[in-house]
């Protein structure tokens, strides 16, 4: 095959492959297929530490950011303050608060429809219950994992009853 060709094969599937695929093809690669996860938490909270550790042990590739700055970055991304948790995760442009269990955020990433469609922010575990991941203290809490929208609207993606 010439050079020419070859060439205008490499143009055209560049010019035909979406601009984040690459970046998100390469960073598969280079972490053995996992979904890149970033979570912004406290330096001295524990509890988020855990957290990571059960998120890793469950398909992630976890980019801890250590930060002051936590209650910002949750305004920044747009977080209702009554869902609000020690930590706050970024994947896929979706926002997870809080102690989501990993099998919740794979199931809501592969999920072809969202409770309020594009206006779904992401997922969240609000304030710090007992029981759930990374909270393992012996006692175990009722909780829920809401799905929400910047406005403030939620819809429940999962229960956790003991």
């Amino acid at each position: 095959m010439n050079r020419f060709r070859s060439l205008s094969i490499a143009a055209f599937f560049v010019a035909a492959t979406p601009i984040g695929a690459p970046v998100i093809a390469a960073e598969s690669e280079a972490n053995g297929s996992k979904p890149v996860i970033t979570v912004y938490k406290s330096p001295s909270c524990g509890c988020c530490d855990d957290w990571v550790d059960h998120i890793e042990n469950n398909g992630f590739k976890a980019r801890v950011e250590d930060t002051n700055r936590i209650n910002a970055i949750k305004q920044e991304n747009g977080l209702p303050r009554e869902m609000a948790s020690c930590h706050t995760a970024l994947i896929d442009g979706y926002v997870i608060e809080g102690h989501v269990p990993a099998e919740d955020i794979h199931a809501f990433l592969d999920a072809e429809e969202r409770a309020f469609g594009e206006d779904t922010l992401g997922l969240a575990v609000p304030r710090m219950p007992h029981g759930s991941p990374g909270m393992e203290t012996g006692r175990q809490d009722d909780y829920k994992v809401f799905a929400f929208t910047a406005d403030g609207e939620t819809d429940v993606f999962q229960s956790y009853s003991f």
